[in-house]
């Protein structure tokens, strides 16, 4: 019953994401990416609490997984921030 349970919120979080992500108009993407980072970075920790418990081989795995998705989230929201930001650092004249 746990399991069906798991799977159903799981799947319910897949479609509410996805339908969350289709609404947002293309130019809010990137200010909703860099101010998403601090929400990331909370679910790293949750994933290394959970990698790190020793309940279970799956519940291992799971976190371990997650705490690869949420590295990988986290590293692309810091990139796309510098690059959103180096779009209003001011030129020099004569070179860099």
């Amino acid at each position: 019953m746990t399991l069906l349970v798991a799977l159903t919120l799981f799947v319910l979080a897949v479609f509410l994401g996805l339908e969350l992500i289709t609404k947002v108009p293309a130019t809010l993407h990137t200010p909703l990416m860099s101010g998403s980072n601090a929400i990331s970075g909370i679910t790293l920790i949750g994933a290394l609490v959970s990698a790190g418990s020793d309940h279970s081989t799956l519940t291992t795995a799971l976190g371990v997984a997650a705490v690869a998705l949420a590295t990988i989230n986290v590293v692309g929201g810091f990139l796309v921030t510098d690059r959103m930001l180096a779009m209003f650092r001011t030129r020099r004249k004569g070179g860099s």
